[in-house]
């Protein structure tokens, strides 16, 4: 995330506007010094110390509304993929429980929720990373007083924070997927399967019946689903998009040395770039230096603003897709455990029971049934998620200012 990747290049915290130049002169002095140009709106990075719970809580609403409606209908198949009992065609599961626009039932439940609900996670994780860096973080720099502020395992950190976002996001999210889930595999008005008309209906009646905790019911293994996949989601959205704004970086640098060779006239009121005595280069920003060793080292905060979005998209999806594939039996498993009648044995419930059960019956492969489906679902879910938190934290922020 910006607020949090940033930290890594704290002397690159200064305002970048559409007039700002950097030149850059390869270090082995051939070629042409290579001029980069924001060409960009004003964007101001967020410092994480300028962020609040309130910050984080607002910014996660607004993606996961966003995110709900793009994901939802996919998520209505891959559910219906797990429980169906034959091997359906994606076709038939689509339009076999009241037509197409069935994909779109029970999208009440998650839409009320899902502004709660990515709230929570990314204000949990930001309160735990400021708690990390705060105690953590400080013990370990004493330890090595060799390593830069603000940037000591950041992997470690992201995956230890995304995990507890995760174990707080399993509070919130069982009851609303049990409820959902059984909607989903619901068929059409009139129906012996047809029990609950809606999202409220629904949570009344397991209420009336089987108290608070039947709202719970797959609470264990939804944990074991949320608490790693959010580790690894969260450190693996750094690592991504930290590659692929580099990637970037180096396309614009190469591109515009390309361009600058065949131009031997270079505007002597920009700022410009010499070369030190150890070879490295040294970037002369706006009132600021920095030092890196080749192209690949330059920080990805110089590249064009406008690769920002596009590197959260893609980390994002890519991140998305990656993690459901890592936990997704663990999914499965809870949406047998969640759609099971509500009257049916404990020991049957069990997660090493339902398990044994689904392997015998339809063997491994069973845990895997509908995995394409949700990572082609993850994708553009989780690609919109980050650029829309990312956008919303940068402008919330700013009215503070």
């Amino acid at each position: 995330m910006e607020h949090k990747q940033d930290l890594g290049h704290k002397e690159l915290r200064h305002k970048l506007t559409r007039d700002d130049v950097v030149v850059v002169q390869p270090s082995d002095g051939s070629g042409e010094p290579v001029r980069i140009t924001t060409n960009s709106t004003t964007l101001e990075p967020v410092d994480e110390q300028d962020v609040s719970f309130f910050h984080d809580f607002i910014a996660g609403g607004v993606a996961g509304s966003a995110s709900v409606v793009v994901g939802h209908p996919m998520d209505t198949l891959k559910v219906r993929m797990q429980t169906s009992k034959g091997n359906a065609s994606i076709w038939s599961l689509a339009t076999s429980y009241g037509g197409l626009p069935s994909l779109f039932r029970g999208m009440a439940a998650p839409l009320s929720t899902a502004c709660v609900i990515n709230a929570i996670i990314f204000s949990s994780y930001g309160w735990s990373s400021r708690m990390y860096d705060e105690h953590i973080g400080e013990e370990m720099q004493m330890l090595n007083a060799a390593t830069p502020p603000a940037i000591h395992d950041s992997s470690v950190k992201a995956f230890t924070c995304g995990s507890f976002a995760g174990l707080v996001q399993a509070l919130v999210i069982c009851p609303q997927e049990h409820i959902k889930c059984r909607l989903q595999i619901q068929h059409g008005k009139g129906s012996p399967d047809h029990l609950y008309k809606g999202p409220l209906q629904a949570a009344r009646s397991i209420v009336q019946l089987h108290g608070i905790t039947g709202l719970y019911r797959g609470w264990c293994i939804t944990c074991w689903r949320e608490v790693p996949a959010f580790g690894a989601y969260f450190a693996f959205y750094d690592i991504f998009k930290d590659r692929i704004n580099t990637f970037f970086a180096n396309q614009e640098l190469r591109q515009e040395q390309q361009q600058q060779q065949q131009r031997r006239n270079s505007d002597n009121s920009t700022t410009t770039t010499t070369t030190n005595n150890n070879n490295n280069m040294t970037l002369n920003l706006p009132g600021e230096i920095v030092s890196t060793s080749s192209l690949e080292d330059i920080p990805p905060a110089i590249a064009h603003h406008h690769h920002t979005w596009l590197s959260s998209a893609l980390a994002g999806g890519t991140t998305g897709a990656l993690t459901w594939a890592m936990v997704y039996p663990f999914d499965v498993i809870k949406t047998q455990i969640q759609t099971m009648p509500m009257m049916t044995d404990a020991s049957e419930r069990k997660i090493s029971a339902v398990t044994r059960k689904l392997v015998a019956q339809y063997g491994w492969q069973r845990l895997f049934r509908g995995l394409t489906v949700t990572c082609l679902r993850a994708f553009p879910v989780n690609g919109i998620i980050f650029p829309v938190y990312e956008y919303t934290l940068m402008h919330v922020c700013a009215l503070e200012y």
